[in-house]
């Protein structure tokens, strides 16, 4: 073979798998769902198909401070805005702060750092997942100030698709997502590891999997290793929650703990002692029970495809955090319109 030859050769050979590898990855479905997105595993089998429910966008909007009949701690399960959408159409005026701009912990001070940033409400909601819990209550022992301004914004964090995502080419994707896509999902489905798939994501067989979720490969679903490695919250660890409610007599606290999707689907007595411990006070609704019962009602509570809840969950999960505000705080002020 002459040197010509040689080099045409490799050049075509070259070109028809980068044109492989390109179109593999421009029909490869942009993930919409965290734990596809993070174990690069594919969207077409995994991600959900039912419509998700439309919310006024006046619903979702956050007031400031100064307004605020209520003030949310949360995390990401509080990023879209729409379970706390349920107490707004009840009347109430939300604030949402982020766990993660006031370094994970609430401190000594923390009735004081609400007043001085200009909260003269009702009513503090914090809202942890459950595998964050025992972190959050650790940073937060000991602690006697609040070192993070309050932060807050008017829109939602993270706005979720306002329909079922639908065909489009990946541009976005890196030359070689598609072939790992396909990689490691073949290795997820068949419950294989594959060393260039991200371990945090795990696809689980869920009992009644296709009447629990939406999506084709309903039979699994993906979850995020953590909830389990990160194990489970404690009875020690109510202690925490009434010390740090006592110590804070300004304004009412209530405690939102959202199970982990892992405990919800697969292991319902993960913190069950923690639990038991919890229900015997008054410190917040019992959610743990609640996701029990309300992932064999409706198909895709949690999303098949990410760790949270759906956005039909969610509005499941404002309207039992709106009967347990009223739980604690009475009468409810006029409803803000359908």
């Amino acid at each position: 073979m002459t040197p010509a030859k040689l080099w045409l050769s490799i050049f075509l050979t070259a070109f028809a798998v980068f044109t492989g590898l390109l179109i593999q990855t421009l029909v490869t479905p942009i993930p919409y769902g965290d734990l596809a997105r993070i174990g690069r595993i594919s969207d077409y089998d995994f991600g959900w198909r039912i419509e998700p429910p439309h919310v006024e966008p006046e619903l979702l909007e956050g007031v400031p401070i100064d307004k605020a009949d209520i003030v949310v701690i949360g995390d990401s399960f509080s990023a879209t805005h729409r379970w706390q959408s349920r107490l707004v159409k009840a009347g109430y005026g939300v604030t949402t702060v982020f766990w993660d701009t006031i370094d994970e912990r609430l401190c000594g001070d923390f009735d004081d750092w609400l007043a001085k940033a200009g909260f003269r409400g009702k009513l503090v909601i914090v809202e942890s997942v459950e595998r964050i819990v025992s972190l959050r209550l650790s940073n937060s022992e000991g602690c006697g100030k609040m070192k993070k301004p309050l932060e807050s914004q008017a829109a939602p964090r993270s706005p979720p698709p306002e329909h079922v995502p639908g065909f489009a080419l990946n541009w976005d994707g890196q030359l070689i997502s598609g072939w790992l896509t396909a990689q490691c999902t073949r290795a997820a489905i068949a419950g294989k590891v594959n060393d260039e798939c991200d371990q945090q994501t795990v696809a689980r067989p869920v009992q009644d999997g296709c009447e629990r979720f939406s999506h084709r490969r309903c039979d699994l679903a993906l979850f995020l290793a953590a909830d389990r490695d990160l194990g489970e919250i404690k009875p020690e660890n109510v202690a925490q929650l009434q010390a740090f409610t006592r110590s804070q007599a300004k304004v009412p606290i209530l405690w939102m703990l959202v199970p982990n999707k892992w405990t919800t689907y697969l292991e319902p007595t993960h913190s069950q002692t923690f639990m038991a411990a919890f229900k015997q006070t008054d410190l917040g609704p019992d959610l743990f029970s609640f996701t029990q019962e309300e992932k064999v009602k409706m198909k895709d509570f949690y999303f098949p495809n990410d760790t949270h809840i759906s956005m039909h969950g969610q509005l499941l999960l404002g309207d039992r955090m709106l009967q347990a505000v009223r739980q604690k705080l009475g009468a409810a002020p006029a409803p803000s319109g359908d």
